[in-house]
């Protein structure tokens, strides 16, 4: 498995800072593991890397099938990634991973970071795993996301998976950047009908239940289904529910080809280029809200935003018309 040291991501981060995004993107598309490694650490250090890192090679990179695996803590989901990279290296394709991870309070990095739980890869050079820190995105992407699967794509990998610890409603979330999205779930997680009523059931496209062979698993996919019965319409994608036992490597399989079944139904019916306009959409809204609270974050808004709170506290301005005067500063400098 490819996986940079992460006592080196600051050093890794700085070095490419230094060199400047151009000369990366020729590295990365030519197969170059160490410019991958410093790129990403660069890109999440400073957004302005990432933008000219994108700049130089969306024209040369080609999109790749992306599968989305999100649901609970403790469902299974690393080990599900963990069992579709071994199938999917079975058939010689080359994998990308984003796992995306509860930031640490204290350094803002992947909680999980160490990725212990997908050794199946370790050692192959066909896939490459990349842990990220959520950083407070209530999307359950961090900022970063997009621009390392750009990456990932670019470094010529075949599929790239998604994981993430949360389906979030706000922010950029994995529907937004994902071709398929699979909530995983389990039998005693008790998040059955919570996940229908937080409003995932419009997100996924595939149910899996996990732990298939725990007592209560047969009938919670049940439950699911019953829940989705009156909401499937005819000539619309019908979400399937699959039973898995991703430990076992069980189902795994079966997940695979409701992804390829999914991916054909979307450009079978001309759906590809709908749900790649509204991506692309949300993406586009999500940099804009990133770049304007990266302006706030700086000292003189932050100063200038206590400021204004006094005032508001002071009953010299409303709080509309301070956000107006604070809003007309950010747009000075964008």
């Amino acid at each position: 498995m490819q996986r940079p040291n992460p006592r080196a991501l600051n050093k890794a981060a700085a070095v490419a800072l230094n060199e400047g995004a151009g000369g990366y993107a020729g590295r990365i598309l030519a197969g170059e593991l160490r410019a991958v490694a410093r790129a990403i650490s660069a890109l999440e250090a400073d957004p302005s890397f990432g933008r000219e890192l994108s700049s130089a090679l969306w024209r040369s990179t080609q999109r790749k099938p992306r599968l989305g695996i999100t649901g609970s803590p403790g469902v299974g989901k690393s080990t599900l990634t963990n069992a579709l990279i071994a199938l999917l290296r079975g058939k010689g394709l080359r994998v990308g991973v984003v796992a995306v991870d509860p930031s640490s309070p204290f350094s803002g990095g992947a909680v999980l970071g160490d990725r212990v739980r997908m050794a199946v890869a370790e050692d192959d050079p066909g896939v490459y795993i990349r842990s990220v820190g959520s950083r407070g995105s209530l999307g359950g992407l961090s900022s970063a996301t997009s621009g390392i699967v750009q990456v990932l794509e670019a470094f010529g990998m075949d599929i790239v998976l998604i994981e993430t610890v949360g389906m979030g409603q706000t922010g950029f979330d994995i529907a937004d950047i994902s071709d398929t999205v699979v909530l995983v779930l389990s039998p005693e997680s008790g998040d059955g009908v919570q996940a229908m009523k937080a409003g995932v059931m419009e997100i996924a496209d595939i149910y899996a239940v996990n732990k298939a062979d725990r007592p209560g698993a047969g009938a919670l996919a049940a439950e699911i289904s019953a829940l989705l019965s009156p909401v499937e319409k005819p000539g619309e994608w019908q979400r399937p529910v699959l039973k898995l036992c991703a430990k076992q490597s069980e189902g795994a399989e079966d997940l695979l080809a409701a992804f390829n079944a999914h991916r054909e139904f979307v450009s079978e019916f001309g759906r590809t280029e709908e749900r790649r306009r509204h991506q692309t959409a949300n993406e586009i809204k999500f940099i804009v809200e990133g770049r304007v609270k990266s302006i706030l974050e700086r000292s003189p808004q932050r100063d200038e935003l206590l400021a204004l709170a006094r005032r508001v506290i002071a009953g010299e301005l409303d709080a509309n018309e301070a956000a107006d005067r604070l809003l007309e500063r950010i747009a000075a400098q964008i």
